[in-house]
Parts: structure tokens; sequence; C-alpha cells
């Protein structure tokens, strides 16, 4: 059988510290090499970013650098696809190293699968104590819950969503591109618009990718507020994705806020507080412990502190959401994805 043409898509912005690396990854992949384009997608970078991939291509023939005047990554991301001619169509971060054999498991598990987009777990590859210990939260299931995406180890099965993710092209071409409005969570949102169309997303462990995951606190506690504050609006756009699951975090950062309001007014109230700290504090503990477990208590002692901000960041920005977007609720219709031509696919082979 004739294997399929990728093209890969690289969003970037100020990625001067990754971007090589992210390359090289890409470039260095078992799949045939003339079958493989790159497109790297600049958001308008201020640092050496530019000049690396310039230098790269200069070299490569396969990698072209794109602009995207707007910044956002969506936008970035479908200015990649329409520029694109592969049959298959694959999102890598520019902090992401992907395995040699990545692109050539995710061809054969879509042909073997008939999946619509398949993905796999992300191990992070710190840089430093700080990262170590915001990479150990990030994989725990206490820090971000049962994403299945994330985990390293298990069996193929299907899900919501993946990370990264590689596509047929014929499925964006039926579902739309990427949300431009969804400056984060852009791939939940794809995800359920291809499993409300009938189609099916895979996790397959074979499918094994790096993250170079930044060591500053503050850039990861913005990240998941971010990411909990875009979260409302992919609810607003497609409320079935709602589930007992997501109220978790904004209840507990409600109950932190509220709490000395609470504790003040009634005693009832002190003594309710006072028991939903100690059984948070006794589950952080825990899963510590399990974590400590692999990593020795140096290495993990700071946990309970980081799962924390990492609760409320997360919860805060969904209720800073809420707050947004509360006149978005009462939209009857939004606007749809921005489509994808056969057009498209003509002007990115030219």
């Amino acid at each position: 059988m004739t294997q399929p043409t990728i093209s890969v898509i690289v969003p970037m912005r100020n990625e001067e510290q990754s971007i090589a690396a992210c390359l090289d990854a890409i470039g260095a992949q078992d799949y045939p090499a003339d079958l493989v384009e790159i497109l790297v997608v600049d958001g308008g970078s201020t640092d050496r970013s530019r000049a690396i991939v310039a230098a790269r291509a200069a070299t490569d023939r396969r990698i072209r650098l794109l602009d995207n005047p707007d910044g956002r990554i969506p936008v970035g991301l479908n200015v990649g696809i329409r520029a694109s001619a592969g049959d298959l169509v694959g999102r890598v971060d520019a902090r992401c190293l992907l395995a040699p054999d990545y692109l050539s498991n995710g061809v054969r598990v879509l042909a073997e699968t008939g999946a619509d987009n398949v993905g796999g777990p992300v191990r992070a590859e710190p840089r430093g104590r700080a990262a170590r210990l915001l990479a150990l939260a990030s994989e725990s299931p206490f820090g971000l819950g049962s994403a299945a995406a994330r985990y390293r180890d298990g069996d193929q099965r299907e899900v919501d969503t993946v990370y990264l993710g590689l596509y047929p092209r014929r499925v964006l071409a039926r579902i739309g591109l990427y949300d431009e409005e969804m400056q984060r969570d852009q791939d939940d949102e794809l995800n359920f618009r291809l499993r409300a169309r009938g189609g099916r997303v895979l996790v397959d462990p074979a499918l094994r990718t790096r993250y170079l995951n930044s060591p500053s606190v503050r850039r990861f506690l913005r990240q998941q507020f971010l990411y909990g504050f875009w979260k409302v609006r992919v609810f607003q756009k497609h409320p079935r994705m709602m589930g007992a699951r997501h109220a978790i975090a904004p209840l507990f950062a409600l109950a932190v806020l509220s709490a000395p309001l609470i504790a003040v007014a009634s005693p009832d109230g002190a003594v309710l507080i006072g028991v939903g700290g100690l059984t948070y504090a006794a589950t952080a503990a825990a899963a510590t412990a399990h974590v400590a477990r692999h990593t020795g208590w140096r290495e993990a002692a700071p946990l309970p502190a980081v799962f924390l901000g990492l609760h409320l960041a997360w919860g805060l920005g969904f209720l800073a959401g809420l707050v947004r977007f509360m006149p978005r609720w009462w939209i009857d219709r939004e606007p749809a994805p921005p489509p994808l031509s056969t057009a498209d696919g003509a002007r990115g082979a030219a």
C-alpha cells in the first residue's frame, strides 16, 4: 500500500531554547523523509527562534517558516494546515520532542483501527528542580485528574481528547479547523466536534513524546489559570462535554475564597471548612506519598503546595471565565470554525 504523506505543523513564539531540539526530533523520524513536510508557524517571535528555524530550513528542504501575525495558537495551526499538502496532519508543540517512531506508529495505528485522530501519552522532561516538581504534579492523577492521554502506561483505548494528535486530512475537511477563538483548550473543542460527528479518538502508548516543561512556577500557574478560564467557552459551545469532575476545582476555589466569611458567620460552617481542609490536606499528603515511593521524599516534599496552587489556579480561572463569558450562555448560535477546502491543500503543494 502507498504510504501517506504527512504535514507536521509547529506553532511557535519565542521558543529559542527548544525549537532546534523539536525540529531535530521531527527530522530524525524513521518514516520516509520524502513523505514529510514540516511547517513552522511563527506568532511574532522577538528572540532568535526565527533565525534558528531559517537556518534549519536552509539545510532541510522539508522545513518551511510561515507567519502568523495574529499570534494566537489556533490561528497559527490553521495557517499551517491551510498551507499544508499532506494526507495526514500532525500537531507538534515547539517544546515537544517526538520519539523516532512517532509518525510511523501513528500511521500504523490509524490504518489498523480506522480512527480519526491518534495521540499518545506525554512524559515531561524537566530542566531544573522546579521544573521536575511541576512535572511530578502534572503527571499525578491528583494533580490534573484522570486525563488518560497524559499517562505513561496503559493499553490503546478510546478517549475524549489526546495530546498533539495525528489526523487524516479528510477529517479536518469534514469537521472544520481549529476554533480560532479558543486561546487554550482548542484540542478539547476540536476533538469534541470530531466525536460528535461519529469520529473516534485513540490514545496509544506507542506514540511517545517528551515535553520540555517550563521551570517557571509563575508561568505554570498562569497556564493552569488560562486552561480553566477557556474551559468555560468550550462548555458553552458544547454543553455535553461538561461532567461532574469539572466542577471540583471551581467549587474548591470558591470554598477557599469564602472560607473566612463562612467561618465567621456560623460555627457549623467553621467546622465544615475545617473538615474540608483536613480532607484536602490528607488527600494531597497521600498523593505526595505515592509519588515519593518512586522519587524519594526530598524530591516530593513540596508537592502539597504545588497541588494547592495548581487546583486554585485552574478553579479560579474557571470562575473568572464564568464571569467574563456570562452573556455568552444565551447566544443561540456560535460561528462555525473555519473550514478546510481542497484548494488549501492545492496551495500548500504549490
